[in-house]
């Protein structure tokens, strides 16, 4: 089953029932990670219409002013969430540093809860890699996706020293650094992404269909000298191993992966 471990499928719009029908006749893993709290609610409703399709919260970096000194109203959508995200922090497309503080009060209040909820989070770090990966050091956060990695190389082995797991998208297929990333990472640390829809518009002005996951297995594939089955079954081992024996994600592992699916040798 190919995985895509970061979209936002409440973005589709009228595009929406097309993009549910695509991932269904492709038995396309979803997981479809929350901007704010109305987008949460959008995905659980989507998530209701498509078994596929597994709803997250969490408050994107781009929208942490809106809800810094409001962070009581996140907590409740905090503790149904099975996973934590889109969170982090952003210093590459936000260039105004008054918005950093709010970002830091978001982003720390959603590390906290995953900390003591024992929740994997799935991770915006745009030019601050350091500072998140700190901040993951300082609450001890351990089960991490980095979404869409583009930082430094020099930083992999320092996120990974610390747990992380790194998606790689549809930036592989236009992008040699993104592809040295996909070749230095691990296979067993290994995820697959759209971040659709906006993902392929940001690269080349169309939006992102959910089939394109296979193209990015493919780029993957290729820029790690390897075939895309292998690709595909690293994958979801990957996602199995951090699935297994959470409260709120392990049934979802062997409903979609299978028993056994984390054992399965990685190469």
């Amino acid at each position: 089953m190919y995985v895509d471990a970061h979209a936002h499928l409440d973005r589709y719009g009228a595009d929406l029932g097309e993009a549910l029908a695509e991932i269904e006749r492709g038995r396309l893993f979803t997981v479809s990670v929350a901007m704010d709290p109305p987008s949460y609610r959008a995905n659980v409703e989507i998530a209701a219409a498509c078994e596929l399709v597994l709803p997250t919260f969490g408050v994107h970096p781009w929208n942490a002013s809106a809800y810094a000194g409001r962070l009581g109203e996140l907590r409740e959508a905090t503790a149904e969430s099975p996973m934590l995200g889109e969170i982090g922090l952003d210093f590459r497309f936000v260039d105004d540093a008054s918005a950093y503080p709010a970002q830091r009060e978001v982003f720390e209040f959603f590390l906290q809860a995953a900390a003591e909820q024992n929740k994997i989070v799935n991770l915006h770090t745009a030019g601050a890699e350091e500072e998140v990966l700190a901040l993951l050091r300082r609450y001890d956060v351990r089960r991490a996706i980095v979404h869409w990695y583009s930082g430094p190389l020099d930083l992999l082995d320092e996120f990974l020293a610390q747990g992380a797991y790194f998606t790689v998208g549809v930036e592989a297929l236009h992008s040699e650094h993104i592809r040295e990333i996909a070749r230095r990472l691990p296979a067993e640390r290994l995820l697959t992404e759209t971040d659709n829809p906006g993902g392929e518009k940001w690269l080349t002005g169309s939006p992102g269909r959910p089939s394109i996951i296979k193209q990015v297995v493919a780029g993957v594939a290729e820029a790690r000298g390897v075939c895309a089955d292998d690709v595909v079954r690293d994958v979801a081992a990957n996602v199995a191993r951090l699935y297994e024996g959470d409260a709120g994600l392990g049934a979802w592992y062997e409903k979609f992966f299978g028993p056994g699916v984390a054992d399965r040798n990685i190469g």
